[in-house]
């Protein structure tokens, strides 16, 4: 089954740094450079990637 990645909403359309994630079966959070669809992904479970995403917010 496929996974549709998203596009983070803070990378711009001029061809820079962009970050996409997916949601897969077994209850995977996968994150992969979008300039290289092909090369690795870095998988959280969900609580892990809930935890970082808060983590992201309070430092920002």
């Amino acid at each position: 089954m496929e996974s549709k990645w998203r596009r983070s909403s803070y990378s711009g359309d001029q061809g820079g740094d962009c970050v996409e994630i997916a949601e897969f079966p077994g209850a995977t959070v996968a994150v992969r450079d979008s300039k290289n669809p092909t090369g690795q992904r870095l998988d959280f479970r969900p609580e892990a990637f809930n935890a970082f995403l808060g983590w992201t917010t309070a430092a920002g």
